[in-house]
């Protein structure tokens, strides 16, 4: 069976490198289902979850990352995903994230109208809404 490659970077770490039987990305036009023999394609990553699934013989195992922004890179044997944020769905504490998100909102509330430093907050704000929406065994 042919198999696909995949290589998951996001800025400050490798998340993932190895076969995978398939993988769907989430990219701003929607879902993109991927499997070997894929066409080659270049593609945005949008706000969502990237499910990858290992092959059988490695256990046929699902693994979901939240991700936003970025680029995949697809041939016909291979995946270089490029994301500008990634964390693994079992890797998200959801009272970190609140926490996070919290100091976020009162840094926020603190600055004044204008200021450089909202556009952060407002980004950091929209990405710990994105993890707790899909955190494994959240009530978000």
């Amino acid at each position: 069976m042919a198999e696909l490659n995949c290589q998951f970077v996001r800025p400050d770490r490798l998340l993932f490198d190895g076969p995978v039987a398939n993988l769907v990305l989430v990219t701003y036009a929607g879902e993109l289902g991927v499997w070997p023999g894929h066409a080659p394609e270049i593609v945005a990553l949008g706000d969502g979850v990237v499910r990858m699934r290992t092959r059988q013989e490695d256990g046929g195992e699902e693994y979901d990352v939240v991700v936003s922004g970025g680029y995949a890179e697809i041939d016909n044997d291979g995946v270089i995903i490029l994301a500008d944020h990634a964390r693994r769905t079992d890797d998200i504490d959801p009272e970190v994230v609140r926490r996070t998100r919290d100091e976020a909102i009162e840094a926020l509330d603190e600055i004044g109208e204008g200021d450089y430093r909202a556009a952060y907050y407002e980004k950091k704000i929209r990405w710990c809404n994105l993890l707790l929406k899909h955190a494994m065994g959240s009530a978000a």
